[in-house]
């Protein structure tokens, strides 16, 4: 039976592919909208990615996620590593300066001040150079995207040149000397990100009081991540954040006070109406035209269940092709705009929710053909 239910499906050759395009663009549109909110919303707290050593974010108690700087006077540092359970405690500073370009045009640039001491928070990917080399005097590191792109130097004819070790940028009217290109995660706004150490970093900032931006820690082995922050907040009154829980504070800020989540969920929502209205459409269609063949199925002693069995055999087999078509589109679609500014970002959690939909949508479609054929009585199959 369940060839005869194959043979039925792709039997109808316009039917059939009209109910797999119905479903791959359902699950094309889905997987890429999604796609590019995941990778919208990962972006937002991509400093937090590119630290990975510290399990534990210190901050001033008012910071709502990692870009609301609320600085902290030097003197917290010292009181976080007197805190029992921290192996060690490093400064950060993290702010938006401005670079001079060398055609006298200004980039706002993210400028990390690393710990001077042990580099902890340096850029852990380098494409050209060494980390170490920050120690030089003036020494910055650039991510690869802004040396080729935004920082870029521009030329007489108007083209531009990337940055190369050795070549030289004013940030906030201070010298700074590329000695390093890095790989680092894309931010929000797509800025460019300069590395420095925390020193220095505070000298290109304007002056101010209070220039400490985050605390980073580590907790000593066998101590929970968790414990610790507790510990930091009860004996500092500052705000203490594992990594994890820091990220999914920046991303809930940008979900609840941004239209980011509607306007994608919108396009979703649209995938996922036009995916169903076709495939139903279709798949109602077909069975509409295959009325007769069940019913001399049905005359012939096949039961309602084996008929249902059938129809869900076909709405799996058009789901499964029309999915795998609709990720492999979205998939090829994030490969071709890879090297662009478009944020994109596939986790298999992502494929499990488009799969699902899509599971949902055949479901739905093959519903309305059960009800037609439940309904449907043998004698049809004498009539005309």
């Amino acid at each position: 039976m369940n060839f005869v239910a194959l043979q039925m499906l792709i039997g109808d050759r316009a039917k059939y592919i009209g109910i797999l395009i119905g479903i791959t663009f359902a699950s094309l549109l889905i997987t890429q909208q999604s796609a590019i909110f995941t990778g919208i919303m990962s972006r937002t707290f991509a400093t937090i990615t590119d630290l990975p050593t510290p399990d534990v974010w210190v901050m001033d108690e008012k910071v709502q996620y990692i870009d609301d700087i609320k600085p902290l006077q030097d003197t917290e540092l010292y009181r976080v590593r007197g805190v029992e359970g921290v192996e060690w405690a490093t400064p950060l500073y993290k702010g938006l300066l401005k670079a001079r370009l060398s055609n006298g045009n200004f980039q706002s640039c993210v400028v990390i001040g690393v710990d001077d001491a042990t580099l902890i928070g340096a850029p852990i990917q380098m494409v050209d150079g060494r980390v170490e080399d920050l120690r030089q005097n003036d020494a910055v590191i650039l991510d690869e995207h802004s040396a080729k792109g935004k920082l870029a130097r521009v030329q007489a004819d108007g083209s531009r040149a990337p940055l190369r070790i050795g070549d030289s940028l004013e940030i906030n009217d201070r010298r700074g000397v590329v000695v390093g290109i890095c790989k680092v995660s894309r931010t929000f706004q797509s800025q460019p990100v300069v590395y420095t150490t925390f020193s220095r970093a505070t000298s290109f900032a304007p002056r101010e009081r209070k220039l400490l931006s985050f605390v980073l820690a580590k907790a000593k082995p066998g101590v929970d991540p968790l414990a610790l922050c507790a510990r930091i907040t009860s004996a500092t009154g500052l705000r203490a954040h594992t990594r994890e829980d820091f990220k999914w504070i920046t991303m809930q800020y940008f979900l609840k006070y941004t239209g980011i989540p509607i306007n994608f969920g919108m396009s979703v929502l649209l995938g996922f109406l036009v995916g169903t209205i076709i495939a139903g459409q279709t798949f109602f269609n077909f069975t509409l035209d295959n009325l007769k063949h069940f019913g001399a199925l049905k005359a012939m002693g096949a039961t309602n269940g084996r008929l249902v069995r059938m129809i869900l055999l076909q709405a799996l087999l058009v789901g499964s092709l029309g999915w795998g078509m609709g990720v492999g589109g979205a998939a090829t679609f994030g490969r071709l705009t890879s090297s662009t500014e478009l944020a994109f970002r596939m986790p298999w959690q992502l494929l499990a929710i488009s799969g699902g939909v899509v599971l949902i949508i055949c479901s739905i479609s093959a519903l309305i053909c059960i009800w037609k054929v439940a309904r449907l009585e043998p004698a049809i199959v004498f009539k005309g």
